[in-house]
Parts: C-alpha cells; structure tokens; sequence
C-alpha cells in the first residue's frame, strides 16, 4: 500500500522551496548541490528527493509558482472594479508588493530560467506574456494617445526593466520599506506616462 502524504506535506514543500530559492538566488542554479539543499533546509537528503527528483524539478517549482501567483494577482486586479489610472496603479503597488515577500523567487525566475529546457521555458514565457500583456492593456486603458501611437509595450518594458531589478540594489532595513517603494514606482510611473503621452501634442 503506498504511504499517505503526511498532514505537512504542503507546508513542508513550500518551506523546500523557499530555502531553494534563497540558494539558487545567492550561488546560482549551477552551483547548488541537493546536499547543500536539504542542509539549508534542515533536512535529510533522502527527505528532499521524497519530494523533489532533483534539482531541475525544483527550479521549475520556484520559477513556475513565482510566475503563477503574479499572473493570479494580475487576474484579481483585472477582475476589480477600477478606474483605469487606478488599475494601473494598483497592478504596479501589488506587483512591488509581491516581489517584497519572494525576491528570492523573483531574481531565479530572471537569471536562471536559462538552465530549463525548451518546452519548459516556453511554457513559463508564454505566463510572463501574459503579465505583461496585462500592464501593457492597462496602460492603454490609461492612456488612450500611447495606444494610439502604439507605445504601451516599449513602456511595460521600460517598467518591467525598472521593477524586474528591484532585488539588486533595494535594501529592506533602508529609508523606504516596500509598500512605500511600491507608491514611488507608482507615483514615478504615472507621471512619466502623463509626461511621454503629452509627447508630440503640444
């Protein structure tokens, strides 16, 4: 008779992968072993590979689950009854947020989605895309003129590429904690898009 999974069965993954993550994000995806895993974790080597066949399973664990909640957290804005200048808003403040609670994840997710195979990287680009598509519909929705110009996905990218690297240079115990972050990068956003979308109209 297979063995039942034990009553922390999804607690303890989580706890694996948060670990992981932390190593994979300090010494990168190449250069953590399982062993160095399951002692960061605190547990058996053999526990680990009860739950993980090895490393590459875990990687696609954290790069997958880290892109799954932001594309649930763009569903929730989108399914929210917002005004469009405060959708993009809110989608900007929650997407900081949510980086402030998995940095570690986040900064995988960016330097070591290389090390996945071919179907599995599309798969996870195809979910990015939708992130993005997401921002770059909200943009449009604020600011009809940048639509019409076609400019709201070079912008998403010009935030992504500002927000993506949070991670490198944010320190947490600084002068700003992350929810007034997110409201900077809001703040600084909304502004540079009334500014690029008067562009040409003056």
């Amino acid at each position: 008779m297979a063995r039942g999974r034990a009553a922390n069965y999804a607690e303890q993954q989580q706890g694996l992968l948060h670990h992981a993550a932390q190593l994979f994000a300090e010494r990168g995806f190449q250069g953590t072993s399982m062993l160095e895993l399951a002692s960061a974790a605190g547990v058996s080597k053999a526990l680990l590979y009860h739950y993980y066949e090895d490393k590459y399973q875990l990687l696609v664990a954290i790069a997958e689950g880290h892109i799954d909640r932001l594309t649930a957290l763009v569903a929730e804005v989108t399914a929210e009854a917002h005004p469009p200048a405060a959708r993009l808003s809110t989608l900007i403040e929650r997407i900081v947020n949510e980086y402030a609670n998995a940095h570690c994840h986040h900064q995988v997710l960016v330097q070591d989605l290389k090390y996945l195979d071919a179907k599995d990287q599309r798969r996870i680009r195809g979910k990015e895309r939708k992130v993005v598509a997401a921002f770059a519909g909200a943009i449009a929705e604020a600011h009809p003129t940048l639509a019409a110009k076609q400019l709201e996905k070079p912008l998403t990218m010009l935030l992504f590429g500002m927000i993506n690297w949070l991670f490198t240079w944010f320190q947490e115990d600084g002068a700003l904690d992350y929810a007034q972050m997110a409201r900077l990068v809001s703040d600084f956003v909304r502004g540079g898009l009334r500014e690029v979308s008067h562009l040409g109209s003056e």
